[in-house]
């Protein structure tokens, strides 16, 4: 009765991050810009957004430093300005990829729309390639015999400079499709005839290209080893698939009525470690399931119409738990934000349309997960703002809901453990009647309602870095005119430094950064730049003639020092032409920069005082960068370079562990007292799992030592399931014997204390066992047979704020991951 009553009440549901064929890109930075409509992601190319013209006079202004360009300056940037005209394309479609870091090589594909009866039978496409950054390009369609390729996901760019082209071939007069694979950037290619129809791109293996997977339009999952030249067909009606670690390989499927297995929840998900030779069945009755970091999370539809129960396996599907969350309606949702080999970032949508839910992190086995940050934004259409700054570990970005409905930015340092306002930049001013003066982020929901071009940007090799759109005041505003801020520290301080919203592109390992502004009539024909992370910069005119702009690209990587902006010119004769111009900074910043241009800078050390400053996650990280005031080239050999020192552990560095809570007044984890009526969490078979815990868990990825230490306290714990409704311990049999004579009392009493003597010494024997067990294992394995929420009826909440933890795209940086499933 209990467990059907908490299959009632609990609901699991999975994001499956998308990973389209430019977001993630193994080196690819590619945009794809129809002529014939705007491009939801870079704003109109045509017309002005009738919203930003509808927008009131900005907030107080700030001052934005603009150096002029010398004669001597612009002389050289004209020497090593390149623009090219793809005249003869009717462009109403048109690709343009970066392929590799350090190649130089740029891809640019548009399609050819013929008269009606060549349409149909698929048109053409013209191909150019330039191996010079983009200063020359030479037309090579005759190399793909000019077959129209597909617009929807026709370029594909792997590891090691692969190319896949999938040709767009009719369905009913062909078996099968046309590749076109090239392993040398572009170079050469190979045609490869498909037995299959492809439904969507193709897959690359994370670190061999030679390992292909692909789904075909009759849900039949493929598989090549060979770079294409061959496939081999895996299994019949899948629905999704992911690779995991290795040669792991996943994948869900329906064996019968596969057009509703989905929504029924019932999956096969499966796995195969020998690349389709054999297979393995994870689990049954499943809905959807999804890989991140070292985790395989998926869903489970135990009983038809309940609600869906979530699991997680580190291990690649040999064994996994339920996670402790809490109950969701089927209204609601769960989505993975984000994770890695450490933790996961799960957000759990709040019931009805309220627009926003709770973020939860959980500990290194994706078991046990802890509140983060409540009223997190998730919009109507399941688009979240979070965003990890990845120039600086532990950091992430975000905004929530406020209960006077108003949205605010936060940012936490130390992997969700704690949220904070973003603070007000150096050089801006509120306005007096604003009573909460703080920088707001402007993140995917402002992108996908066209307010701001791009998302704030970080890159690993620009330490501290950060480039976001913002407002300043009270809180985020739509009626606001976005402006450009830039962080040097990892989002601790900011400054003011473009008016309006740009387009802008990280280089030379944060030595350079270049921007375009978004301008209202789309048209543009100058580029700015800043040598010294953005507090001052110069203005550039690229082009006599301006054009529609379309994108702004540099090489994958940062290393580079070109850039690419690109976009159309219409002709007298209604089409317009294609233009691609590059912009070589190398020549203008020759000198290359010495020891005397690099500093040595403490991470985090606006965090802590005294001996804990800098201290995050256990660590002190002491990086050499470079000087704001050094103009000099970083170059291709740039390595970031780091230093780090342990901390000595203090409570903050541990959670509190299952079935502990965070006592107020002294700050230490205390055991949450377990009602009487309540079935223990962990039964498996009439007996409760063999835990060895202090109450404390050492927070995922902090590497303190030292210092506090709760393991010197730690205990096992082994207590008997307790039946349902009666407080006692289960028994074999109902019948219950009573002793009500001396005598019997005296043999109940002696017999008591022997067997408690023999319980004694079986106890201590078990734990014995279960320490060279458990400090084999290094640390403890929980099983937990109920989605178990969070203790609400203990009359103590437990202290979940307490949980911490540690390109294709036109404009420099992946797009956000915003594909959920309810």
């Amino acid at each position: 009765m209990l467990r059907t009553m908490w299959r009632v009440a609990l609901l699991g549901g999975l994001c499956l991050l998308s990973v389209g064929t430019g977001s993630r890109s193994h080196g690819k930075r590619t945009a794809t810009v129809p002529a014939t409509r705007q491009d939801e992601r870079q704003g109109r190319a045509r017309a002005p957004d009738a919203r930003a013209a509808s927008r009131p006079a900005r907030a107080l202004p700030f001052a934005s430093c603009r150096d002029p360009l010398s004669s001597a300056e612009h002389d050289v940037l004209d020497d090593n300005t390149h623009e090219t005209g793809f005249n003869g394309d009717d462009g109403s479609h048109v690709v343009l990829t970066w392929v590799g870091d350090g190649t130089g090589v740029i891809l640019v594909l548009s399609t050819i729309n013929g008269p009606l009866d060549a349409y149909l039978h698929a048109g053409s496409s013209r191909l150019y390639r330039s191996t010079d950054y983009g200063k020359s390009f030479h037309d090579i369609s005759q190399r793909i015999n000019h077959t129209f390729i597909n617009e929807e996901f026709g370029v594909s760019v792997g590891p090691r400079s692969s190319v896949i082209l999938t040709a767009d071939v009719p369905v009913l007069d062909n078996p099968g499709g046309t590749i076109f694979t090239s392993s040398d950037a572009g170079a050469t290619f190979r045609s490869v005839r498909l037995r299959f129809h492809l439904a969507q791109p193709i897959t690359y293996h994370y670190s061999n290209p030679d390992y292909l997977v692909a789904l075909s339009i009759d849900s039949s999952l493929w598989l090549s080893l060979d770079f294409g030249g061959t496939w081999s067909k895996v299994h019949d009606g899948v629905h999704r698939f992911s690779w995991g670690a290795g040669v792991n390989l996943f994948f869900s499927c329906s064996l019968v009525d596969a057009v509703d297995a989905e929504e029924r929840g019932d999956l096969l998900l499966k796995r195969t470690r020998d690349l389709g030779r054999s297979f393995t069945t994870v689990h049954e009755d499943v809905y959807s399931f999804g890989y991140i970091g070292t985790f395989l999370f998926f869903s489970v539809m135990e009983d038809p119409g309940a609600p869906r129960v979530m699991y997680f396996s580190s291990d690649q599907g040999d064994s996994f738990s339920r996670a402790l969350l809490p109950s969701a309606s089927t209204e609601q949702f769960y989505s993975i934000l984000d994770g890695d080999e450490d933790m996961l970032f799960l957000h759990v949508d709040n019931p009805g349309d309220t627009f926003f839910g709770t973020m939860y992190t959980s500990d290194d086995r994706g078991i046990l997960f802890f509140k983060s940050l409540e009223r997190h934004l998730f919009d109507g259409h399941r688009r979240s703002d979070f965003k990890n700054i990845t120039s600086l570990r532990g950091v992430y970005l975000t905004n929530k809901l406020d209960n006077d409905g108003r949205i605010r930015s936060v940012i936490t340092f130390n992997r969700g453990g704690t949220w904070q306002q973003l603070n007000k930049p150096e050089n801006v001013d509120c306005e007096e009647k604003s009573k909460n003066c703080k920088l707001h982020i402007h993140g995917e929901h402002s992108r996908k309602n066209r307010i701001v071009p791009m998302l704030a940007l970080s890159e690993p090799t620009a330490v501290g870095l950060v480039i976001a759109h913002g407002t300043v005041g009270d809180s985020l505003s739509a009626s606001q005119h976005p402006d450009v801020f830039v962080s040097s520290d990892g989002g601790y301080s900011w400054r003011g430094t473009l008016r309006g919203p740009h387009h802008y592109c990280i280089l030379d390992s944060g030595g350079l950064l270049v921007a375009v502004e978004a301008r209202h009539d789309g048209q543009v024909k100058t580029i700015k730049f800043s040598t010294d992370e953005g507090q001052c910069w110069k203005s550039y005119n690229f082009t006599e003639q301006p054009f529609y702009f379309a994108g702004l690209a540099s090489e994958p990587g940062t290393r580079a020092m070109s850039v690419s902006v690109w976009g159309f010119r219409p002709e007298a004769d209604g089409q317009p032409m294609w233009v691609a111009v590059t912009v070589d900074f190398q020549s203008l910043i020759t000198r290359a920069c010495n020891d005397q241009d690099y500093e040595e800078w403490l991470a985090h050390s606006a965090q802590e005082e005294g001996e804990r400053q800098g201290c995050l996650l256990g660590v002190k990280e002491t990086y050499r960068r470079l000087k704001k005031q050094s103009v000099c080239r970083n170059g291709r050999n740039f390595m970031v370079s780091k230093k780090q020192s342990p901390c000595l552990c203090t409570r903050d560095d541990y959670l509190c562990d299952y079935g502990f809570y965070r006592h107020v007044n002294t700050s230490e984890c205390v055991r949450q007292p377990r009602p009487g009526n309540k079935s223990s969490d962990l039964c498996l078979t009439g007996e409760e799992d063999e835990l060895l815990t202090s109450g404390y868990r050492k927070v995922p990825s902090d590497k303190c030592e030292g210092g506090f230490d709760p393991q010197r306290a730690a205990q096992t714990l082994i207590r008997p399931c307790v039946t349902p409704g009666t407080g006692s311990a289960a028994s074999p049999s109902s019948q219950v014997t009573h002793f009500d004579t001396p005598g019997e009392r005296l043999v109940l009493i002696l017999v008591c204390t022997g067997a408690g003597v023999i319980v004694l010494v079986a106890i201590a024997s078990a734990v014995f066992a279960v320490r060279r067990v458990v400090y084999r294992n290094r640390t403890p394995v929980y099983r937990f047979s109920n989605l178990q929420s969070q203790d609400d009826n203990s009359g103590i909440a437990p202290d979940l704020e307490s949980g911490t933890s540690s390109n294709s795209t036109t404009t420099c940086q992946p797009d956000s991951d915003d594909d959920l499933i309810a």
